[in-house]
């Protein structure tokens, strides 16, 4: 970051503050890929020509925001530019801050509001949200980061040890637990899968718990048997958990670019995906795939990790992360 105070506001709130410091830093390699790329194109450029959308076009691609949201944006851009008779490329900016701001808005989980984890409505618990993903995205330290998240904000958190095809999962959400101080429902390494989840829910129902968090393995979302598996599990949880607000929340790694689109598809055509959490955008300039997940894919960004920290695992706001963004 350079040094400077980010004195910015957004829907009241004061976004200068060490939090948004780190999210300022944690999109630094996405800023320098996506942002500023395009602000030199503005720069240099002598006049909004095909010369100027070719290579405004290419570079979203190569910051990952993808071909069709490429297309998209260039197309709305294209628009925006005839309807309102602009001329110069300096102008240019502010729009594509506008559109951006638009397509994540449109799409997120906050509405139009800030919120934190403190705050969210009575109305949301209880709630039991089913995590997926594939092996390495980071889903286990995920659920353990919103296990203290909520737990640290007064609600009663059980955890469900669904990947029971790994001793060191069962093993690693034990240590989460313990952590956050909240309790865990665990079989023994092999259980069926579709018996944890059964197991957990009953459980949060006799505990009168205001949060299930139920760990999934890590599926291959190329291999039919263990989507179909995943599938079982979803049935028994949206079954049982019958008064409770249910989610299914898949982790996404941001540095795996395109591929984590493609993951978003298959398993939103398997589960029924309603939120995603994009891990590691503090490790790579690919965080044009937000883009994408939310203005093509349609899933709602709820949580973003830019950092190793519990703390830096953040709801997703849509305002404070374009200020970030384009601070």
């Amino acid at each position: 970051m350079d040094g400077k105070t980010h004195n910015r506001k957004w829907g009241g709130t004061d976004l200068s503050g060490g939090m948004f410091a780190r999210l300022v830093d944690g999109l630094e390699k996405t800023r320098h890929s996506l942002v500023e790329q395009v602000r030199n194109i503005t720069l240099r450029s002598k006049k909004l020509d095909e010369d100027f959308f070719e290579e405004l076009e290419e570079t979203l691609i190569l910051a990952d925001v993808g071909v069709e949201a490429t297309e998209m944006l260039v197309k709305k851009l294209r628009t925006e530019i005839h309807n309102n008779r602009v001329s110069e490329p300096d102008q240019v900016m502010a729009m594509f801050k506008k559109m951006l701001t638009e397509i994540l808005s449109n799409h997120a989980a906050d509405a139009a509001s800030v919120v934190n984890a403190a705050a969210v409505a009575d109305s949301d618990f209880p709630a039991a949200w089913m995590v997926v993903g594939v092996n390495g995205v980071g889903k286990t330290t995920t659920i353990g980061k919103l296990a203290a998240l909520h737990a640290k904000a007064g609600k009663k958190v059980l955890l469900g040890a669904g990947d029971t095809f790994r001793a060191a999962a069962i093993d690693q959400l034990d240590i989460w637990a313990q952590r956050a101080g909240c309790e865990i429902v665990k079989h023994q390494e092999g259980s069926d899968p579709a018996a944890v989840a059964f197991d957990t829910i009953q459980a949060a129902k006799a505990r009168k718990s205001d949060l299930v968090l139920l760990d999934t393995a890590g599926r291959l979302h190329t291999k039919v048997n263990l989507m179909e598996e995943l599938r079982k599990v979803h049935r028994v949880v949206t079954r049982e958990a019958v008064g409770f607000r249910t989610e299914v929340l898949l982790v996404l790694d941001a540095t795996t670019g395109q591929n984590a689109i493609e993951q978003a598809k298959i398993f939103k055509e398997a589960v029924a995906v309603s939120g995603v959490a994009l891990t590691k955008l503090d490790g790579t300039a690919k965080g044009g795939v937000i883009i994408a997940i939310a203005g093509i894919l349609g899933i709602p960004i709820k949580y973003i990790g830019v950092g190793e920290r519990p703390e830096d695992l953040r709801e997703f706001h849509y305002g404070e992360f374009i200020e970030a963004l384009f601070a």
